[in-house]
């Protein structure tokens, strides 16, 4: 990281055609914003105090959605142009040494290479400004790069402006710059709104920067896709997908077995440890963090969790902010939601739900099971069909469960209530008062039995119905 590096991020536009009535920078594709994917980019070369994002349309929101303390921003309160954006950022951005990188907030592929490469250049050549470029298939609509007979950058000329010959050049303009910082801010105020648009264009000030005799050089960057904007729902799906594989690359290079990549979905911010394995349509949402040797079943989606090393998560298993420790075996057809915590060695079978419950160490609750606001010991076993009903209409009530305890299938828990350590209850037993430490609790009607009551009642039938 560098402190003589400054990166503006322009991000007030509308985006008007995503169709949406939010903010384009707001849309996500891989997991995140596509703002957040290019400040995550920015942010291996410079701290978050030298990250300043221009905004404009629903500043709040934009800000509000940016997770990373210390960036700072500008508002764009007219949308004039890029060149008018920088003049928003200025007493933010200004510094009279080192560089200014200027970046799209719609353009989620860049990485962070890149961004290393187009500063090192503009250094080591000692340039005005260094401009990545590319190529594209079909150029419509991006400025046009003319080199000089040294390959260097001699002016970027828009689709608007373009000559039939210059049109068929298919060496673009991206958006993305690095400027010598006090050539750049020596020089914003050249920018003028000699356009049919009325705006200030950054692009001008390549030809400023020339007209003073200063060099501009260019970064070919082979991959296009890296650089592109997105602006319509078709390129966010472009995006999304490619991210999505970007990402399941990443893992996989740093040793997890991802069975079907093609499949899985993976957020920007998941973390996955050394030897784990992903099956088919897994979904690793938000900032999920796997440790080592686990193993995530086909279709499971887990949203902002933590597991240990070790952990077995079986197929269709839906988690989301819930802890899992080592040793844990989760699902299949299991739910875990707000705060849920699984101890080591803990099991916590098909169609069973944890919410905001604890289930300590070696605990089973293996089937059919409801356990909600629950503090629950080690070595417990929860029977089948067990609940806690933990509402009364109007407020949640805890259940504590102590260790050792054996609650029968289909029993009724009425919280508030404590089990003691080492208690049973009775199966199909509705609990409302305190258990003691090993006592056996029952609550339920005797049996009554009727010797004949069934032959008879058929026989009755019969003749009603003859």
């Amino acid at each position: 990281m560098t402190n003589h590096l400054t990166v503006v991020i322009l991000a007030a536009g509308l985006g008007t055609r995503m169709k949406s009535r939010k903010a384009k920078v707001l849309h996500e594709a891989g997991g995140d914003t596509l703002l957040n994917h290019v400040i995550r980019a920015a942010l291996h070369l410079v701290p978050p105090e030298r990250v300043v994002v221009v905004v404009g349309y629903q500043a709040e929101r934009v800000r509000a959605s940016v997770p990373f303390p210390g960036i700072r921003f500008a508002e764009q309160l007219e949308q004039r142009g890029t060149g008018h954006a920088l003049m928003c950022a200025r007493e933010q951005a200004e510094t009279q040494t080192g560089r200014l990188i200027v970046l799209n907030g719609d353009g989620p592929l860049l990485r962070s290479e890149t961004l290393r490469a187009l500063h090192e250049l503009a250094e080591r050549e000692r340039a005005a400004a260094s401009i990545v470029t590319t190529e594209m298939a079909d150029p419509t609509g991006y400025g046009r790069i003319i080199r000089d007979q040294h390959g260097m950058v001699s002016a970027i000329v828009e689709q608007k402006a373009a000559t039939p010959e210059q049109l068929q050049i298919r060496e673009v303009n991206p958006g993305l710059y690095c400027f010598d910082a006090a050539l750049f801010w020596r020089h914003i105020g050249a920018l003028k709104p000699d356009n049919p648009a009325n705006e200030y264009y950054l692009t001008d000030m390549i030809g400023i920067l020339k007209r003073h005799g200063h060099r501009i050089v260019p970064l070919f960057v082979a991959d296009h896709t890296e650089c592109l904007g997105i602006n319509t729902r078709l390129e966010l799906a472009v995006a999304d997908a490619l991210l999505r594989r970007r990402k399941a690359n990443e893992l996989m290079l740093a040793g997890v077995t991802i069975e079907y990549p093609d499949t899985v979905i993976i957020d920007a911010g998941v973390e996955v440890g050394q030897d784990s394995i992903i099956e088919a349509h897994a979904q690793l949402r938000g900032n999920t963090h796997i440790g080592a040797n686990c193993r995530i079943g086909a279709g499971s989606i887990l949203r902002n969790c933590e597991l240990a090393d070790e952990v077995t998560v079986l197929p269709y298993v839906v988690a989301e902010d819930s802890r899992i420790a080592s040793g844990a075996v989760v699902g299949p057809f299991s739910r875990l939601r707000m705060g849920a915590q699984i101890a080591e060695n803990a099991h916590v079978g098909n169609y069973v739900e944890l919410k905001k419950t604890s289930l300590g160490r070696g605990s089973k609750a293996n089937h059919l099971a409801y356990l909600g606001d629950a503090t629950i010991g080690s070595n417990v076993n929860i029977g089948a069909g067990t609940i806690t009903c933990n509402y009364d209409g109007r407020q949640k009530h805890p259940t504590q469960i102590g260790d050792g305890a054996f609650i029968g299938s289909n029993a009724t828990l009425v919280a508030p209530l404590e089990i003691g350590p080492g208690a049973y209850v009775a199966a199909g037993s509705a609990i409302t008062k305190r258990v003691e430490p090993d006592a056996l609790a029952i609550g339920r009607a005797y049996q009554v039995e009727k010797p004949g009551w069934a032959k008879r009642r058929r026989e009755a039938v019969t003749v009603q119905e003859s």
